[in-house]
């Protein structure tokens, strides 16, 4: 559904994306890894089209996308996600998630429905009239997934959806990626919540400083002694692999 082949940006002297490249199936949760300023918003960044790449091609259903501005892209059916939520303060849950409907759906009317409808798909039936300022930040976090899907994306690119979450929200969220995914969409996911990456992702992809280091399932990342000195340490790894085989 997504290849990304050969990408690579500097600002000024600093690469911070190197040849990088990974591939999306239909159908899939693939996960982007790696530590902080290693390169994974900017790369979301290029494929989303909010950054031009100075090398390598997107390439999403078949359609080079390269440098497309972001709204073409995403009425092509891609769409992002941001790791700090904003949503329009002064505005309902339901008028939020509307602003992502009205991208297939210029009737104001057409557009609530959209948006009651996907509300209620993620649990938030009883939000939807409430001011989106009297969320919490799983409410946001859950608003956020909302109007992306009301654009009717089929590909989410999704940056930190449970950053700041407790574990009994990520639970929650783990389950609704899990509904959406068995709904028909596909996901490329940055997170650093490594218990959902191993719950959620079939494969995942490995950034460091800019290069991708690894590519495999879960299980053999935890393994990888590369993405272990990298990214994880030896303390989360050996955790995540005691977990994985209780």
């Amino acid at each position: 559904m997504l290849e990304v082949r050969n990408l690579s940006k500097s600002f000024g002297g600093l690469k911070a994306v190197s040849d990088a490249s990974l591939d999306v199936p239909e159908g899939g949760i693939v996960g982007l890894l790696g530590p902080n300023g290693a390169g994974k918003t900017t790369c979301f960044t290029m494929i989303a089209g909010f950054t031009k790449p100075n090398e390598g091609t997107v390439r999403f259903m078949g359609q080079d996308i390269t440098g497309l501005p972001p709204h073409r892209i995403c009425a092509m059916g891609m769409i992002r996600t941001f790791q700090i939520v904003q949503p329009f303060a002064g505005l309902t849950v339901q008028e939020n998630i509307a602003v992502g409907a009205y991208l297939h759906h210029h009737d104001r009317a057409e557009a609530m429905a959209v948006a009651r409808q996907v509300g209620k798909r993620l649990g938030m039936g009883a939000m939807l009239d409430r001011p989106a300022s009297s969320l919490t930040i799983a409410g946001r976090k859950r608003l956020e997934l909302a109007r992306a899907l009301a654009t009717g994306a089929k590909l989410l690119l999704l940056d930190e959806v449970m950053a700041g979450l407790i574990p009994s929200e990520v639970s929650e969220i783990v389950g609704i990626i899990r509904q959406i995914r068995d709904e028909g969409h596909t996901f490329l996911m940055i997170e650093h919540v490594m218990q959902a990456v191993m719950s959620l992702a079939e494969t995942a992809y490995v950034l460091n400083h800019g290069k991708m280091i690894a590519h495999g399932t879960p299980r053999e990342l935890v393994q990888d002694p590369g993405v272990v000195e990298a990214y994880l340490g030896h303390g989360a790894a050996a955790r995540l692999q005691e977990g994985n085989h209780a």
